[in-house]
C-alpha cells in the first residue's frame, strides 16, 4: 500500500503512520512541521499545509489511499482561521485526490459534528447535523465532512469518514496534559452533577479503526460513503475517570464544583467579553466546553463492527496502564 497521511507528525496522525509500517506500507506525510524521527522510520516526510492546494496535489501523487487527518482543533478563535484548514483544506484534498488517481480517503472527523446542545446516549449515525453549532471547529469539520462523503463515487473514489470520540493515550499533546495542568493550578472544577458517562477512545484503537476501515473500501463496499462513530464499546463516568487520571498522575481529586447551569451563564458572559475586549487567547470556559463537561455524550459502534469489522486492540485498563508515566510526567511527580 502507498499512503500518505496528513498530520502524520500530530497524535493520531503518527499512530497511523506507525501501523502503516508495521504492516510494511509505503507512507507519506504532509505536515508542517520537520519530523525525523519518522524520517527515521522510513516515512517520505513532505513540509506543507492543507491549505495549499499545490502542495497538497504533490503530496497525493503516487498514492493509492489517503488518511486526511490533518485539522486545526480547539473551542475559540476566528472562523477563517477554522474554515481555511478544516473545510477548504479538506476540499483541497479532495480535489488532490481526483486530480492524481487515488482510490481511497479515510477522513477523521469528529462526533462534535452532530452536536446539537443536547445530552447524547448510545446515539448512533443516524443523528441529524444541527441547525447551529457553539463553536468553529465542529460547525467546518461538519462542512468538510459533508463534502467527503458526497465525493464517494464507486469506480473513482472511495469515501469513508470516521468520528473518534475524546482521543487519549501516550503522547497526547493537548487533551490530558492541559487537564494535569489546570488540576496542578487550582482551576479544574467539576462541571455538573458529576454522574455524565462519556464516550472515550483510546489512540491505537482510534488508529486502528483508520486501518480497518481502509481495508473494508472495496468496490460495492457498504462503508463507502458513510460515517461513523469510533469509541470503546463501554463508556466511562467522565469525573471518575479524570480523578483516575490525576490518582495515577498523584495529584489529589478535583474538589471544586459549579452547577451546568452556572457554567454555561460563565461561559456565556466570558465569550462575549472575550469578543467585546478583543482579549488574547481563549477563554477560560465556554458554552461548548460547559455542555461538554456536564452532560452524557455516549456513542454506538455498532455499525462500525458491522460495516468493516471495528475491534478494539488496547483495553482500557491497559491504556491507562500505558499512560501512567507520563501522567506522573506532566505532572512534575515522577519518581526521582
Amino acid at each position: 500500500m502507498k499512503a500518505l497521511v496528513t498530520g502524520g507528525g500530530g497524535f493520531l496522525g503518527r499512530y497511523i503512520v506507525e501501523q502503516l509500517r508495521d504492516r510494511g506500507a509505503a507512507v507519506r506525510v504532509l505536515a508542517r512541521g520537520n519530523y525525523p524521527e519518522l524520517s527515521a522510520m522510513g516515512v517520505d516526510v513532505m513540509r506543507g499545509d492543507v491549505r495549499d492546494a499545490a502542495v497538497v496535489e504533490q503530496a497525493c501523487r503516487g498514492r493509492e489511499v489517503v488518511f486526511h487527518v490533518a485539522a486545526l482543533p480547539g473551542v475559540w478563535g476566528p472562523w477563517r482561521r477554522y474554515y481555511h484548514t478544516n473545510t477548504l483544506g479538506t476540499r483541497n484534498v479532495l480535489a488532490a485526490c481526483r486530480q492524481t488517481g487515488v482510490g481511497r480517503l479515510i477522513y477523521t472527523s469528529s462526533p462534535s459534528v452532530v452536536y446539537d446542545g443536547r445530552p447524547h446516549h448510545e446515539a448512533d449515525e443516524s443523528l441529524p447535523y444541527p441547525g447551529k453549532y457553539l463553536c468553529h471547529y465542529p460547525h467546518t469539520k461538519a462542512l468538510a465532512e459533508r463534502e467527503v462523503l458526497a465525493a464517494n463515487e464507486p469506480g473513482r473514489l472511495l469515501t469513508i469518514a470516521l468520528r473518534p470520540h475524546l482521543i487519549w493515550g501516550p503522547r497526547d499533546n493537548h487533551l490530558i496534559p492541559r487537564l494535569i495542568q489546570r488540576a496542578k493550578s487550582g482551576r479544574l472544577w467539576r462541571v455538573g452533577e458529576g454522574t455524565n458517562l462519556v464516550s472515550v477512545s483510546y489512540v491505537e484503537n482510534a488508529a486502528a479503526a483508520h486501518l480497518q476501515a481502509c481495508d473494508a473500501l472495496h468496490p460495492g463496499s457498504t462503508a463507502a460513503g458513510s460515517a461513523y462513530f469510533i469509541n470503546e464499546p463501554q463508556p466511562v463516568r467522565l469525573w471518575e475517570w479524570i480523578d483516575e487520571l490525576l490518582a495515577r498522575a498523584g495529584l489529589p481529586p478535583v474538589k471544586k464544583h459549579l452547577s451546568a447551569a452556572a457554567a454555561w451563564r460563565i461561559g456565556m458572559l466570558l465569550e462575549t467579553a472575550w469578543k467585546l475586549l478583543w482579549l488574547p487567547g481563549e477563554p477560560p470556559l465556554t458554552r461548548f466546553v460547559a455542555s461538554q463537561l456536564s452532560q452524557s455524550h455516549t456513542y454506538s459502534v455498532a455499525r462500525a463492527r458491522r460495516d468493516f469489522g471495528y475491534q478494539p486492540l488496547v483495553s482500557f485498563e491497559e491504556g491507562m496502564r500505558r499512560l501512567e508515566p507520563e501522567l506522573r510526567r506532566w505532572a512534575g511527580t515522577s519518581p526521582g
